[in-house]
């Protein structure tokens, strides 16, 4: 059970109820990490607009999401590893395959693949990269403007990640577990 109250869409308040209302137009669905930030529409908000900016940036949906993957692997979060699985086969176009691969931090596709170990080696190390993973990164034809995206997604994800494990938000989604 949530450590922190699920916020029904019904029973939030006005600044909350809204930010609800576009999840839902979004995604068809509320998911509970969104009814759990709700608690602090700062928090729900301050997370739509990150993911959003970052919707609207150069990775494609497919690599972001194989991103998630990643992260949350390495972060051992069963919530957003079940929310991205759904994600990236159902919406973003990863097969269900690719989707493994992802969360092993590999891709057969060598920018992909680039962008993934770049962001195990953020999660792994906290942030701290040596210049061979930049060039590495670049070499697979990553521009400078990509390497700040993946930047960005490890961060946008590692909060998610946080956030669903210190609540403990209870899974709304396929449940997939994380890889010992």
């Amino acid at each position: 059970m949530s450590r922190l109250p699920i916020i029904e869409p019904t029973e939030a308040t006005a600044p909350a109820a809204a930010l609800l209302s576009t999840v839902r137009a979004a995604l068809g669905v509320t998911p509970n990490m969104a009814k759990v930030m709700a608690n602090s529409p700062a928090v729900l908000k301050g997370y739509l607009e990150f993911s959003g900016a970052l919707g609207g940036g150069r990775l494609p949906a497919a690599t972001r999401e194989a991103i998630a993957l990643a992260v949350a692997q390495e972060n051992a979060c069963d919530y957003c590893l079940s929310a991205h699985t759904h994600i990236a086969t159902e919406l973003a176009g990863l097969s269900p395959d690719a989707a493994e691969q992802a969360r092993r931090g590999a891709s057969a596709d060598a920018r992909t693949a680039a962008a993934l170990a770049l962001a195990v080696t953020l999660t792994r190390t906290r942030g701290e990269l040596e210049d061979a993973d930049l060039k590495a990164a670049r070499e697979a034809g990553l521009t400078d403007g990509e390497v700040a995206e993946v930047i960005a997604n490890v961060a946008l994800n590692v909060f998610t990640n946080y956030f669903n494990k210190a609540a403990d938000v209870d899974i709304d989604w396929p449940h997939v577990s994380h890889l010992a």
